[in-house]
């Protein structure tokens, strides 16, 4: 079976989630993985450091996300492939697993297309337009490299930096990016591992969901969720057979995911 995990952001600023890499590393011997970690909290940490204040935005859906420039791009760059990802490497290599780093730049692991401009909501509460800066949107994933890796039994450990048309770093959203690797590696499962144990409506956690259902249900809940159910839905419609959203801060959160326990399947 092959497994591409999304690691959130959330997971990431607590340092690396070891029971996740624990439970990655039993899985490996009997599943291809490809783990998708985010980071967006240490990249801004990191950016504050170096005196570059970070901007967000909201587009009219009441999607958040980073404005990026590219001073911006360099420094989500440097912090995602130069130093998240290699922490989860050495993580695996202590649980006795060949990981390998990759950006989406890597290989032409991950293709995208610079948006030229932008509609957000100002502070008025105005549809605005401004320039795109350094952010992406997926085009193409180059498969046939993670089969090599995979077919080797390497672990990719892959950082949401994408290539542009002029080779340029474009800042990608890491559950699109992890939607859009399983879809275009044929994965069977993805998995979205969160500090939740999934989506919640009306104050109960949603077992089971279609795909329409779970796009139904965007209006009704935030935007850090919204992401995940986006990404789950869109890999779903290109041909991943489930995908799943689960806490990462349990004990074998990825079989427990593999198994539906205590999570919500979104399935076609």
């Amino acid at each position: 079976m092959r497994v591409v995990v999304k690691i959130g952001g959330s997971l990431m600023k607590a340092g690396v989630p070891e029971a996740l890499v624990q439970d990655a590393a039993t899985l490996s011997s009997s599943h291809q993985l490809v783990l998708v970690h985010g980071g967006g909290d240490v990249v801004t940490e990191y950016a504050t450091r170096l005196g570059k204040e970070q901007r967000f935005v909201v587009s009219p859906d009441g999607i958040r996300s980073r404005y990026t420039d590219r001073e911006t791009a360099e420094i989500y760059q440097m912090v995602m492939s130069g130093l998240l990802a290699k922490r989860l490497v050495q993580s695996l290599f202590r649980a006795g697993v060949k990981g390998v780093s990759l950006a989406g730049e890597d290989g032409a692991l991950i293709t995208a297309s610079r948006k030229t401009k932008l509609v957000i909501v100002d502070e008025r509460g105005r549809r605005v337009a401004i320039e795109g800066g350094y952010t992406g949107r997926v085009r193409g994933i180059n498969s046939s490299l993670l089969d090599l890796l995979l077919g080797t039994g390497y672990v990719p450990v892959v950082s949401p930096v994408a290539v542009g048309e002029d080779g340029e770093p474009l800042n990608i959203d890491g559950d699109k990016a992890a939607g859009s690797i399983a879809a275009g590696a044929k994965a069977d499962v993805v998995i979205f591992a969160t500090d939740v144990d999934g989506l919640r409506l009306d104050g109960s956690l949603v077992r089971r969901l279609s795909a329409v259902e779970a796009s139904a249900s965007l209006p009704k809940i935030g935007f850090g969720m919204q992401k995940k159910v986006i990404a789950a839905v869109e890999a779903v419609k290109g041909g991943v057979k489930e995908a799943v959203i689960c806490s990462g801060t349990k004990d074998a959160p990825l079989s427990r995911a593999l198994s539906h326990e205590g999570c919500t399947v979104i399935a076609p």
